[in-house]
């Protein structure tokens, strides 16, 4: 005869107390809830696009620094750092609760929360409000009220101006709703300074005319993406030779933005490293443009684009560089 096998029960591993002493497993329902829970915290998180705030803080830094002739006092940094995170956050996730409807039928967008649906809409709206309601108030008590001003105009800009009017009705949304991400330099500037000033207004500059060329590489990238969810970017609308011939376009302005910085509140330093990045900026951008004449190519926009993030982190790192060697 043979014997029916009998299932053996699986039993979780025993975890390890202090001193390596046996603890008992946790049942399998609170580690699904703490699973749940993880999952949850890292939805929000992604709701605020933290690569994007990333690249506001390379610029925050430096020009506080700038303002500053050196290190600011450190508190004000940090409550500057603090809130600037919080405030981007703020009008990151409200913009991927307005802009829920076009992100779940795009393909560089279908992995957000809202498109996924592992956040409600109302949790997500009341997430942002709340993120924007504390970056203000922090900005207010530990800076100064010009800071906090311009941390709640540059949250209304984006959310109100770019995403709720400029997005889906202009081709030229990005470049003047790209406004939004030029707000923490001066932001920055006044945390220090409680005013603002020609420097702040070039740097300002910098970011605003680098902004163009840097979303409508990638926008070349994703063209069918914005396309099929009605987004008018200039790629969608333009052909890829006048696409081509904007970003040259910004991309010189970009420079002669930075080289204006030079005169006005840097030395020799910043003057040398900000040309030198000056000509892999405008080099990329005049070879995409000779490949397009030769058809669209979507490697060379992308190549354009990630050097163009090389390109304002390595500016803003130079502004800083050439303070402290000053």
């Amino acid at each position: 005869m043979t014997q029916t096998p009998v299932a053996t029960p699986r039993v979780a591993p025993a975890r390890r107390g202090p001193k390596g002493i046996a603890a008992p497993a946790l049942p399998a329902r609170q580690r699904r809830g703490q699973g749940a829970s993880r999952t949850r915290l890292a939805a929000f998180v992604a709701l605020t696009k933290p690569r994007i705030i990333e690249l506001l803080l390379v610029t925050t830094l430096p020009a506080m620094i700038l303002a500053a002739g050196g290190l600011p006092p450190w508190l004000t940094v940090v409550a500057t750092m603090v809130g600037g995170t919080l405030a981007a956050g703020s009008a990151n996730a409200l913009n991927c609760y307005l802009d829920r409807d076009i992100d779940a039928v795009m393909r560089r967008t279908g992995h957000r929360p809202l498109a996924r649906q592992d956040v409600s809409p109302r949790s997500a709206l009341i997430f942002g409000v709340a993120l924007g309601v504390v970056s203000i108030a922090l900005m207010a008590a530990a800076t100064n009220l010009l800071a906090a001003g311009l941390t709640a105009a540059a949250i209304a800009f984006y959310v109100v101006v770019y995403t709720m009017l400029l997005k889906r009705r202009t081709s030229q949304n990005i470049v003047w709703g790209g406004a939004a991400g030029c707000m923490p330099v001066l932001i920055g500037w006044a945390a220090v300074t409680g005013s603002l000033a020609w420097a702040p207004i070039a740097l300002f500059a910098i970011v605003f005319f680098w902004t163009p060329p840097h979303f409508w590489a990638l926008a070349i990238r994703y063209r069918e993406d914005y396309a099929r969810a009605g987004v008018p970017m200039l790629p969608v609308v333009a052909s890829p030779q006048r696409v081509a011939r904007e970003i040259v376009g910004y991309s010189w302005l970009t420079v002669a933005a930075s080289l204006a910085l030079w005169p006005l509140a840097t030395g020799w330093v910043y003057g040398v490293l900000a040309a030198i990045a000056g000509c892999a900026l405008v080099g990329a951008a005049h070879r995409l443009l000779a490949r397009t004449k030769r058809g669209a190519d979507a490697k060379a926009a992308m190549s354009l684009f990630h050097l163009s993030n090389s390109y304002l982190a390595f500016v803003f790192v130079a502004v800083a560089v050439d303070t402290f060697v000053r």
